[in-house]
């Protein structure tokens, strides 16, 4: 059965996702900065991860904040 939540539910749980995906952009970020040319394929494997969360984060901030982002182009 599917809950069926109201708008300010709604707007709590796309800010906490919004939160947790800066925490793990940030984990990501210093992995990759740890990894650096040791080893340059989990480097690489971190920086895609932290470019994932980075999107994650402007498509719920453009939800949260509409029209508050330049758009690119």
């Amino acid at each position: 059965m599917t809950d069926v939540v109201d708008s300010d539910e709604l707007l709590r749980r796309m800010q906490r996702a919004r939160a947790y995906a800066r925490r793990e952009e940030r984990v990501w970020q210093a992995r990759s900065d740890e990894l650096g040319h040791a080893d340059p394929a989990a480097a690489r494997d971190a920086d895609v991860r932290v470019i994932a969360y980075e999107t994650v984060i402007n498509v719920l901030d453009e939800f949260l904040s509409p029209g508050s982002h330049a758009e690119d182009g």
